[in-house]
């Protein structure tokens, strides 16, 4: 089984509020790159399909998270299986149709530099990373607050808002917590 036909599944099995179709036929049509990009330029999963292959490693790393005794037991973290979906599955849209195949010049062991191939970022929706992710999923279905918070600060103290904003968001929608763990997990161990 593909990526692609994983996602697609994960999906209608867990994701069933008005409007997901919607969004799946979206990501499924040609206005959309989202199982062909990466999931960065130069990081973690540079490579065609490598989106949808981060996607479908945090929902794996989130649901394994959500599921320790502790963080249920004593943090009393219980999220419905559509909203692990839902913020794991989507939480980068924004990078849908952001990377451009190029070329980069890297100085090979030999000492002379050799043209590889590359991604460049080309951003004609420069909205932000998760609050573009929460722009384009609410423009198909309705998210919980808990799903919005949790997407739009999934990338904890890493990214350049102000640290008492995610600080404060993390601490009121602890899916944001989870989520943002579970998205450092598969970036730093599983997409090493």
């Amino acid at each position: 089984m593909t990526n692609k036909e994983k996602f697609i599944k994960v999906y209608r099995e867990n994701i069933k509020r008005e409007g997901a179709d919607k969004l799946l036929d979206h990501l499924c049509s040609s206005a959309s790159d989202f199982f062909t990009a990466p999931a960065s330029a130069r990081y973690h999963c540079c490579y065609e399909g490598g989106l949808c292959e981060h996607s479908l490693n945090v929902y794996e790393c989130l649901k394994d998270y959500l599921e320790r005794s502790r963080v249920r037991e004593v943090y009393g973290l219980n999220f419905t299986d559509e909203s692990i979906a839902i913020v794991s599955l989507l939480h980068d849209l924004c990078k849908m149709n952001v990377y451009k195949p190029s070329f980069r010049n890297v100085k090979g062991e030999d000492g002379v530099w050799h043209k590889v191939p590359s991604y460049e970022f080309e951003d004609k929706l420069p909205y932000g990373h998760g609050e573009k992710s929460v722009y384009i999923a609410s423009g198909f279905m309705r998210l919980t607050r808990d799903e919005a918070f949790a997407i739009r600060y999934h990338m904890g103290f890493s990214g350049t808002e102000d640290a008492r904003n995610v600080g404060e968001a993390l601490r009121l929608y602890p899916l944001a917590f989870a989520l943002m763990t579970a998205d450092m997990e598969a970036s730093y161990f599983c997409e090493k």
